[in-house]
């Protein structure tokens, strides 16, 4: 048998990115619609008009109270992070939420599942998540833990929807690398946490969250198997229906 190309990595990586568009077409626009969003705030308004639209879709107690669809809808169009300073920790949280939760995981769950299973479980774990977390902060503000101003904190973005499919598509790595990947998913939101008595900062709570969501569905067995790729025409009268292939779904 001849040893693989050397080359070989570099020609999928090529061909994975030509067939982005077909086999993943709404991660795509879902991701030129974040950029769109991060290059307006940034650059399209100014800095007072910015906070103000982050102010009114951030997911925090008061606006879960005054409007809580378009918070929690508003959230999910923008994401808390930077493309360019690459040195800071800001920019690893873009890269594992980003880049390898929405373009790599969601992308790979709408070619596994379908459009609907995939949107399903990234809003499923954004809206899980962020409602639980409002739970939590209750309870922490009760007993003290939080600060009051905890109500109306800035509270945005992808990360809760991103950590959901990183932790849901487990089941689709090698079975060496699930194991230190489940550790990986629960131990980055802790790197940064900061405790407040018994818990860690909400955000961090928020992420747990998150992954444990997504941990979960991985024993829905809608999500287990790969959606059919194609229907077979209507088997003729009097004649036979094929046995399926074993390659129509993958567990």
């Amino acid at each position: 048998m001849n040893p693989p190309s050397p080359s070989g990595l570099p020609d999928r990586a090529l061909r994975a990115l030509r067939e982005y568009p077909r086999r993943a077409p709404l991660t795509l626009a879902y991701v030129c619609v974040l950029l769109a969003g991060h290059v307006w705030l940034g650059h399209g308004l100014s800095a007072e008009r910015a906070a103000g639209v982050l102010g009114h879709v951030s997911t925090n107690l008061d606006n879960l109270r005054d409007h809580p669809l378009s918070a929690l809808a508003g959230s999910a169009l923008f994401f808390d992070g930077t493309l360019t300073d690459v040195a800071s920790s800001g920019f690893v949280g873009t890269f594992i939420t980003l880049g390898l939760g929405v373009c790599c995981f969601l992308a790979r769950a709408e070619y596994r599942w379908g459009k609907r299973r995939a949107v399903a479980v990234f809003l499923g774990g954004h809206v899980a998540a962020t409602l639980f977390t409002a739970v939590v902060i209750v309870v922490a503000l009760r007993y003290g833990w939080y600060p009051a101003a905890v109500r109306e904190s800035l509270d945005f973005g992808i990360s809760y929807g991103a950590q959901t499919v990183l932790a849901a598509g487990t089941p689709a790595l090698p079975r060496r690398g699930r194991l230190p990947w489940v550790v990986f998913v629960l131990a980055w939101p802790l790197g940064g946490a900061e405790w407040s008595g018994p818990l860690p900062d909400f955000t961090t709570v928020g992420h747990l969250v998150a992954a444990l969501v997504g941990f979960a569905l991985t024993a829905v067995p809608a999500l287990r198997r790969r959606r059919v790729r194609g229907a077979r025409p209507p088997a003729a009268a009097g004649t036979p229906e094929p046995e399926p292939g074993p390659g129509r779904y993958a567990g």
